[in-house]
């Protein structure tokens, strides 16, 4: 069996990887405009669990009496996408990952900068025989696109029930992975954890942490 990852929430906690983003905010809105960077992180994590990503730098701005321009929103965003994350994968996962059976592969994702970013600052890349950032190979490559994933099948000279996915996000990762009959499995951590699937969108397995993707029988 050929196991692929996604990586964020999968391998490790994607919150880990904002809050680091929203300390270099923090640092560039002090070094731009005075106001102090422990301060601002705190406000900016406030504002994470009160109202989401979506305005997150709108209203840190505003806060602090800076103009919400679209440049200076701008700036805090390339703040957040290019620092180099400080990040820690699990023991537990390092451990698992090391005790498959070759080759992995992951498949993730995301602005293309950010998720490289994020597998240099795991330093996970030596784990897989190819990392996948679907963005590289554009947007409408993103998942649930089995673009990245037939390219691996193609690699591998294998089918898709050779194959297994292991994701924790119902509404991309499995869909189409299940209509060709790849195994998949769901972990369930993460901001999606307490989603329910639409008909046909969970994984086939579900796992509660990854330390117990080897008790599942494929």
């Amino acid at each position: 069996m050929i196991y692929i990852f996604d990586l964020d929430d999968t391998l490790y906690n994607e919150r880990h990887y904002v809050e680091s983003g929203l300390r270099a905010v923090a640092s560039y809105v002090e070094s731009t405009w005075g106001v102090n960077k422990e301060v601002g992180t705190k406000e900016l994590t406030t504002l994470l669990d009160k109202n989401g990503r979506g305005r997150i730098f709108n209203d840190y701005l505003a806060m602090h009496n800076i103009a919400d321009t679209k440049s200076n929103v701008k700036a805090c965003v390339s703040a957040y996408r290019l620092h180099k994350p400080s990040l820690t994968m699990p023991s537990a996962h390092l451990s698992l990952l090391n005790a498959l059976p070759s080759p992995l592969y992951l498949v993730t994702d995301g602005n293309k900068i950010v998720q490289s970013n994020k597998v240099d600052a795991l330093n996970i890349a030596p784990l897989f025989r190819r990392v996948f950032i679907t963005h590289r190979f554009g947007v409408k490559h993103a998942k649930p696109s089995l673009y990245c994933f037939e390219k691996i099948k193609k690699a591998e000279k294998c089918e898709w029930r050779d194959m297994v996915y292991i994701g924790d996000n119902p509404s991309k990762d499995f869909v189409n992975l299940n209509k060709v009959g790849m195994p998949t499995i769901r972990v369930l951590t993460g901001v999606h954890k307490h989603v329910v699937a639409k008909p046909g969108y969970d994984a086939a397995h579900t796992i509660n942490h990854l330390n117990e993707l080897t008790s599942i029988k494929l």
